[in-house]
């Protein structure tokens, strides 16, 4: 079993990513990125893996990810800790929060943060695509295969869930 310092180090790690996240799912990514990377529990290619991974499956990405980095630190123990640590207090928040959110949606204020916040969140989701851009393009196929969902979410309009697919499907077939 691992030891309770590293489970708590997860833990601690997971609920700051997660509570300092805002503006949904993409919005921790760099964050995670950020905890995982500076404690060195993973590389940056480790990392962009298991986003794939994570990416790759139906559910919410923090918890994906969360539960991806927790079982590579400390296995099942750590996918418990980052799991707590990424849901827990959000879930509170959320539970407690809705009603007042519900009530003074048309605030000024509210509305103000909201708008103050967004750019920040894009800014924070281009910073992971550049940063994992570096290591996402080992080889030409790499980049026949960005070409390719490029092509076909903008122009086919395919859904995202198909393009994930068919990579996966040419990834099989060709790095087999």
């Amino acid at each position: 079993m691992k030891s309770l310092e590293q489970l708590l180090d997860i833990f601690l790690a997971f609920f700051r990513a997660s509570n300092l996240a805002f503006g949904g799912g993409p919005a921790i990514i760099p964050l995670i990125q950020a905890e995982v990377i500076n404690h060195g529990w993973m590389t940056l290619e480790q990392f962009s893996e298991g986003l794939a991974i994570a990416t790759s499956l139906p559910g919410p990405i923090a918890a994906l990810l969360s539960g991806y980095v927790g079982y590579h630190v400390a296995g099942w123990p750590g996918v418990l800790a980052a799991l707590l640590g990424t849901l827990a207090l959000t879930s509170i928040l959320v539970i407690a929060l809705t009603g007042f959110l519900m009530k003074h949606n048309n605030s000024p204020v509210l509305k103000g943060a909201l708008t103050g916040v967004r750019p920040l969140v894009a800014v924070l989701v281009a910073k992971t695509a550049f940063d994992m851009g570096l290591s996402a393009f080992p080889s030409m196929w790499s980049w026949v295969i960005a070409g390719a969902a490029m092509i076909c979410l903008y122009k086919l309009k395919l859904h995202p869930g198909i393009v994930i697919i068919l990579s996966m499907v040419f990834g099989l077939l060709v790095f087999q």
